[in-house]
């Protein structure tokens, strides 16, 4: 008899959210994590100084706050503090102009206002649609996914089908009447990896920010490694054990079975009970099933597809620097900062999908001490994150930088950023940065390697790799071509984000096949 009935491979916040659960269900359970940290892609660390705290992968904590998972675990006892600023999303374009999400609606229409009445009155009308049909969004991310066959021809039959295949650009074409604010709420798409022309782009964008409307854009105190050490506390609160260095290399199958796992050290460790998987769909099959994997399912997650990778730039500032847009976006959570153009956008998908460092991309500012002052003491701290570039560059289409090593470009590359920014949105931003840190996609992926290429999604957002279908036929539903093996990571529904939502779902999977109720209330095994 092994001393653990439950394993979980992989301490990012699914497999932890999933092992939290196992335990509350009562099984003992160990989670093994192959890094000297826990989190996974919530993590925080003094990237650029000692005493400077920045969110290495994640900063914006949002899609968790639609997930049961926030109570059921009750984190808030176990140190997590969620703060959410007013406004807490923004938008900022060269021109000096911009526009914000507050925490009132009818705050947000009057920024909208700014640009267009007509465009103030539509959100307003598409947000009580989205507080209409709210409780049905968020029951089919907090659930196991319905087959496919039945979910589109449920869509088909409701007329949902071409809102949730259009793209962004479609959408806000129809939608909205002023350019500026057609861009602004495209841009959601580019949080999926969606170009402004890819399909499911609208339906998300729609999404999205009606969520960051609703519940608000936050920031997790601290950083968001204090989210992840909440979540490590709920599974040993329950008698469960987490383990770090512990590198996982393979899975033990006897008689088509799951029964223990492999690691690094060559130390084997048995369980009676279910083992999830949080690491990367293609890392699972191709080298923790290997051999036991068949070749159907090896042949489909070698086509799998990953998305764009991205580019970070954390900086350290002698003194804070203001928007040419203005003081009130300097207090939100996540800023977008590109030109008024979708097609400057689309540009951009067209020059990394042909391995081209971006003229206009998207970049993404978090500010990191303005929202959360602890994570600097006498510095101003801030994140860029360029939505996206390549990760095997060809060339630059600005014809700035020359070279095609990202170790060699890097820091070329950050200098053309920074000058971008301060000359259009940031004023004195070049001066006021005392020190630095740059994360290209393959340092993100040095760093952890379930950021494949640079990426964060654990596979793309693609109609064939959603639902049912995330991250393959075969082992869409939580469920592996394994008997006792699962998954319960970002590669299975609903896919990437800080959310929680994948490894609640497979702990409701794996607690129904072992009938068992994984929460007092029974709301995982109704």
């Amino acid at each position: 008899m092994s001393q653990y009935e439950a394993l979980v491979i992989g301490a990012g916040h699914n497999g932890l959210t999933c092992a939290a659960y196992l335990a509350k269900a009562g099984l003992k359970v160990l989670v093994l994590e192959g890094k000297s940290r826990i989190g996974g892609m919530a993590t925080t660390e003094e990237l650029i100084a000692p005493g400077l705290y920045s969110d290495v992968h994640a900063s914006g904590f949002l899609l968790g706050k639609l997930s049961p998972a926030l109570e059921e675990l009750a984190l808030n006892r176990h140190g997590l503090n969620i703060i959410t600023p007013n406004p807490n999303w923004g938008q900022v374009f060269p021109d000096g102009s911009g526009l914000a999400i507050s925490r009132d609606v009818d705050e947000t229409a009057t920024s909208l206002a700014r640009y267009s009445k007509k465009d103030a009155a539509t959100w307003n009308s598409l947000y009580n649609s989205y507080l209409a049909k709210k409780q049905e969004i968020v029951a089919g991310v907090n659930s196991p996914p319905i087959a496919f066959e039945k979910e589109n021809l449920a869509a088909n039959a409701s007329r949902g089908y071409r809102f949730k295949m259009q793209s962004a650009r479609s959408w806000v074409d129809e939608t909205f009447e002023h350019p500026a604010v057609r861009t602004f709420f495209s841009s959601g798409a580019l949080h999926a990896g969606l170009a402004p022309d890819d399909p499911l782009g609208g339906s998300f964008s729609w999404i999205f920010f009606s969520a960051v409307q609703d519940v608000g854009c936050g920031i997790v105190k601290g950083g968001m490694q204090c989210f992840t050490d909440a979540l490590a506390s709920v599974v040993r609160s329950h008698g469960g054990e987490v383990r770090s260095d512990s590198a996982v290399t393979s899975i033990i199958v006897r008689n088509k079975r799951a029964v223990g796992v492999s690691l690094r050290d060559g130390e084997h460790i048995e369980v009676d009970g279910p083992i999830a998987s949080n690491v990367d769909p293609r890392h699972l099959v191709l080298d923790l099933m290997g051999t036991e994997a068949s070749e159907d399912i090896k042949a489909d997650i070698r086509r799998y597809e990953w998305g764009p990778s991205f580019f970070g730039l954390y900086a350290a500032l002698d003194r804070p620097v203001d928007y040419k847009a203005g003081l009130e976006l300097s207090k939100a959570c996540y800023v977008h900062a590109s030109t008024s153009s979708i097609d400057d956008l689309a540009r951009s998908f067209a020059d990394i999908r042909a391995g081209l460092l971006p003229n206009y991309p998207m970049v993404g500012i978090i500010n990191e001490s303005a929202v959360d002052p602890g994570r600097a003491t006498d510095k101003t701290l801030m994140k860029f994150i360029v939505h996206f570039v390549p990760y095997d560059v060809k060339g630059d289409a600005a014809g700035r930088i020359s070279g095609t090593s990202w170790d060699k470009i890097k820091e070329p590359y950050a200098d053309a950023l920074i000058t971008w920014l301060d000359r259009d949105f940031l004023p004195g931003l070049t001066e006021a940065i005392s020190a630095r840190r740059i994360m290209s996609p393959v340092d993100y992926q040095r760093d952890l390697n379930s950021s494949v290429q640079g990426t964060h999604q654990h596979g793309a957002f693609l109609p064939y790799q959603l639902g049912a279908l995330r991250p393959i036929r075969q082992l869409g539903g939580y469920r592996s071509s394994i008997q006792n093996l699962y998954l319960c990571g970002a590669g299975s529904h609903p896919g990437s984000g800080i959310s929680m939502m994948p490894g609640r779902n497979a702990a409701a999977v794996i607690c129904r096949d072992l009938g068992r109720k994984a929460d007092p209330m029974g709301s995982l095994s109704g």
